[in-house]
């Protein structure tokens, strides 16, 4: 997979800002991006050693109306809980290591 398609985004919710004390970070990935894409990911353009990846899925949510009618409310995504080194800067997504 080409790594710089890997990571989309950052999660920005209560739960994760409280982790990022922790040097823990919750990450938006692409569907087929696997746990060695985004340790390697991580590695090539922030310059991060990672301890750990926690990859799971977010399956969408639905919702009725009436007898035929759906509409989707969350969609399927891919998340990332990303755990640095001690040793390791933290993570800023805005800066991108270029060369």
């Amino acid at each position: 997979m080409d790594l710089s398609r890997v990571i989309k985004g950052q999660i920005v919710t209560e739960k994760a800002e409280r982790q990022k004390v922790a040097r823990t970070y919750t990450l938006l990935i692409d569907q087929g991006a696997t746990k060695i894409d985004v340790r390697n990911a991580l590695k090539k353009y922030y310059d991060v050693e990672v301890t750990s990846v926690r990859v799971h899925l977010i399956r969408p949510k639905t919702r009725s109306f009436g007898a035929a009618k759906q509409m989707e409310k969350r969609h399927r995504s891919k998340r990332a809980i990303v755990t640095l080194a001690e040793k390791s800067k933290t993570l800023d997504l805005a800066t991108l290591k270029t060369a």
